[in-house]
């Protein structure tokens, strides 16, 4: 891993197909994972599907209110039970139209009654799930600690924003051709952002106005200052701070969440790795009650695919490229602009363990 003084991890980090089934096992598939907003599903019944690592999952309201994360595997022969999102009292497999409650509890199997499959006999597995700030996280390790009791300097970062408030407009859902850990650093330092993005951020978050924030075992941040010349970004929750509402809080919450909060709007990635150079992109945008009209909804939600087309191209170019044996690893930038990375770095160290590192270096060398 690497130095006290902060450098960039070898490319082999990021291309190793051996190393990224090592993070699987070790800790990717037993931490926790933010899988959207929970107002995606307003009313009992609404529903989407998604997929982490191996595991098909169906995110629904059930019938009292309560937000479940199931498996969406039908329990007689496997068959996905739901696909993309929707609405429905019941999900009934397409297979052999077994059918399930909104809480996964069997509604019926036909002519399975001789062999005691009977209503409330059985039940699709479900997932450890929490509601925090409004976001839905799930955690496939039946004996994962809580995460909520964690997160309490991450909620002071962002308690006057009203997270937990913020109304959901929009979901995206992309692939891209990169590694998850190259998003996630990408989107989590400023140092880039007035080479990359000089019309679409620079002109409101330049890179010498970011700021380092806080940062502990779970979380990393920085604060995307605005110039004082920029035009006004809405007034959002009435506690902000003058200060809050003249920036984006931008923050990572380990290991695949980055999310930027500003007083208007609020945009948060799920990162979905589906192999080392792969990974899914499930994208909210949220805003602060109806303070957007919809022509600058419109905007800012174009604003934000002009600039994930701008990350995304140079990500799966440097992919391709970190495939070189002379792939660099260089210094980091100042605390500023690239300390989140290291915080980034401290955090797979942990969780990788030193036998992690081991087995890299070996194929690094």
């Amino acid at each position: 891993m690497p130095d006290a003084e902060g450098q960039c991890l070898p490319g082999a980090f990021y291309t190793d197909p051996d190393f990224f089934r090592h993070e699987v096992d070790t800790f990717l598939s037993r931490e926790w994972h933010c899988l959207g907003r929970a107002d995606e599903l307003p009313k009992p019944g609404d529903y989407f599907t998604t997929q982490l690592f191996d595991e098909p999952l169906l995110v629904v309201r059930d019938g009292e209110g309560a937000i479940r994360v199931l498996s969406n595997l039908c329990r007689h022969r496997g068959m996905p039970l739901a696909e993309g999102r929707g609405a429905t009292r019941r999900f009934v497999c397409s297979y052999h139209a077994w059918s399930y409650e909104l809480n996964g509890m069997l509604a019926n199997a036909p002519r399975m009654r001789d062999r005691g499959v009977t209503p409330g006999s059985c039940r699709l597995h479900g997932f450890r799930s929490e509601i925090w700030n409004g976001f839905i996280y799930v955690n496939l390790d039946d004996q994962a600690h809580p995460l909520a009791p964690r997160l309490d300097r991450l909620q002071a970062l962002l308690g006057h924003y009203g997270t937990d408030t913020m109304r959901h407009v929009e979901t995206f859902e992309e692939e891209w051709q990169t590694n998850w850990k190259c998003l996630v650093e990408n989107f989590m330092e400023a140092y880039h952002l007035s080479v990359v993005h000089p019309e679409t951020l620079h002109p409101y978050t330049p890179t010498g106005l970011s700021r380092k924030a806080m940062a502990d075992d779970s979380f990393t941040s920085y604060c995307a200052n605005y110039p004082t010349t920029a035009e006004t970004r809405g007034m959002g929750a009435p506690d902000l701070t003058e200060d809050e509402r003249r920036r984006s809080t931008l923050f990572n919450l380990f290991p695949t969440q980055v999310a930027s909060q500003a007083a208007t709007l609020l945009v948060s990635f799920s990162i979905q790795p589906l192999a080392v150079d792969r990974i899914r992109v499930r994208w909210t945008l949220s805003t602060h009650d109806d303070e957007l009209t919809q022509d600058e909804l419109k905007a800012r939600i174009a604003l934000w695919h002009e600039v994930n087309r701008e990350d995304r191209e140079k990500l799966e170019r440097m992919q391709v490229a970190l495939c070189s044996r002379h792939a660099p690893s260089g210094p980091l930038a100042p605390a500023d602009l690239e300390g989140t990375i290291k915080d980034f770095y401290g955090y797979l160290s942990r969780m990788t363990g030193p036998s992690g590192t081991v087995s890299l270096v070996s194929v690094a060398g």
